[in-house]
């Protein structure tokens, strides 16, 4: 279904058939080229910004054009174009031919309609809702956060929406299309107590439409309340809080958000292209144990509606369900069809881009590790003293030592197996590749975070969700200011 939408849109509507395609690759096959795709995108979007009660930006954005790649041995020659009509198709064409001999090479003489599965609905979240319930929806989220806590103080909300439709064909026969919706919404509340200010941040987002946040529970309470009061209780939680300690300590993960530690020291240098550059830590290490046998982490673009799925990747290749780590042995790792030739393997389609304009490369999509046998109580209990990390607001990681510095935006000190108090400006320092060793426990509360992930790489951002259960690190080098 999706894919006579796309070729409608996108096709039919330029005046674009398949036998222009088809004359382009021709044309590029009577170069020296491995391979060569074309990436048709058009998409539109908008956001909505409150500020203290206000409504101060309506943004409406579209964006539409073609990217087309040819690769010759290891160079890639791309070319795009802010246009989608055959004039500007073989006007970037001419420039991608320029880099190799001319030498013919196979071409598939049929291009490929490839059929997939979709794991969320083309509904146009733009028009899911009138433009006025939008920015009563925003009014909302201020009124609950101020009336959580007389200290909030200052409020700001952002609600953003996104549909897009994508075309790729490439030279080895694959025809495929899709249509990705996207919303999310993030709260931002400022508390004060005297001297005192505390931010707290939450957000949510999916492959749906605007309707998912008016949405209640079993009890009556509706999403947009839910995701108000967690950033308001943040704020209002760390007005109280205590200097952290320093030191080398276990340190217990929360489940959910703090995947974002598993999704930046081991999901980075699990992808393709830095393993083939010998550039990770993981480099040369298929088969061999990286982590604690209790360990077993999870790369899903399948999961229905979740922020980073994707029915495709951005080079045709059907969204996968991938086990990059079982038992602490390592599997596989992340590729697109470019390093995954290079590396003499297939794609796992994890070939992602952000927009037309950039080349596609391996990616993250959900990443997660699998629950385990421990409850959270037993986890804690087993602490005479330490950190309990429930959220994280930041960090950096270097992919060659897998060394990396995350700050949390909620944590707590843990005493004698009991949380005594929250604690602030903890810092979490370590190396990805040791601390996953030094994992003795896994909770059987896994929860995958579908919130407002983006995951940055050279330059390009893509929509991203992180998870985990609750985990115990038998120590680690923990920053405070105590």
């Amino acid at each position: 279904m999706s894919f006579n939408i796309v070729k409608k849109k996108i096709l039919n509507t330029n005046n674009i058939s398949i036998e222009n395609i088809y004359s382009i690759f021709s044309d590029l096959s009577t170069k020296e080229l491995n391979y060569s795709d074309i990436y048709f995108q058009d998409k539109i979007s908008e956001s909505w910004i409150l500020e203290d009660k206000i409504i101060k930006n309506g943004i409406y954005n579209i964006d539409k054009g073609i990217g087309l790649r040819a690769i010759h041995n290891k160079i890639t020659s791309f070319a795009s174009i802010d246009q989608i009509n055959l004039q500007g198709l073989r006007k970037i064409s001419t420039y991608v031919k320029d880099i190799s001999k001319n030498k013919k090479v196979f071409f598939k003489k049929k291009i490929l309609r490839s059929e997939h599965q979709s794991y969320y609905n083309f509904v146009n979240p733009l028009n899911s809702i009138p433009n006025f319930e939008k920015l009563d929806l925003l009014h909302q989220i201020d009124k609950i956060s101020r009336k959580y806590d007389s200290r909030v103080s200052h409020v700001n909300a952002c609600l953003f929406g996104a549909y897009e439709y994508i075309l790729v064909v490439s030279i080895d026969g694959v025809l495929s299309a899709d249509i990705r919706p996207l919303v999310s919404l993030t709260v931002s509340v400022l508390s004060e107590n005297k001297s005192r200010r505390e931010m707290g941040t939450n957000g949510q987002g999916i492959r749906g439409t605007y309707k998912y946040f008016l949405e209640k529970d079993k009890n009556g309470i509706s999403n947009i309340k839910k995701i108000a009061e967690e950033a308001a209780r943040v704020s209002i939680l760390n007005l109280f809080a205590k200097e952290a300690p320093s030191g080398y300590f276990p340190v217990v993960l929360g489940s959910g958000l703090p995947g974002v530690l598993l999704h930046e020291a081991v999901g980075h240098g699990l992808e393709g292209d830095f393993n083939r550059k010998k550039l990770s830590v993981y480099s040369d290490k298929i088969n061999k144990k990286i982590t604690s046998s209790l360990c077993t982490v999870i790369d899903d673009g399948t999961k229905k509606e979740f922020r980073g799925s994707i029915s495709i990747d951005d080079e045709g290749t059907p969204g996968q369900r991938n086990i990059l780590v079982k038992n602490g042995i390592l599997k596989k790792y992340l590729q697109d069809k470019f390093n995954a030739s290079l590396m003499e393997t297939v794609s796992t389609g994890s070939g992602r881009r952000e927009s037309y304009r950039h080349v596609p490369m391996p990616r993250m999509t959900n990443t997660y590790m699998l629950p385990g046998k421990s409850t959270v109580k037993d986890i804690i209990e087993s602490v005479d003293y330490g950190i309990y990390a429930v959220s994280f607001n930041g960090g950096q990681v270097d992919i060659t030592s897998g060394e990396f510095v995350f700050s949390t935006s909620e944590a707590y000190l843990i005493r004698n197996g009991k949380i005594v108090t929250p604690i602030k400006d903890v810092t979490l320092i370590g190396s990805g590749i040791e601390v996953m060793k030094k994992i003795s426990m896994v909770g059987n509360d896994l929860f995958i975070e579908n919130g407002i992930g983006i995951c940055s790489k050279e330059g390009q951002c893509v929509p991203v969700c992180v998870g985990q259960p609750t985990i115990k690190i038998n120590n680690l080098t923990v920053g405070g200011t105590k």
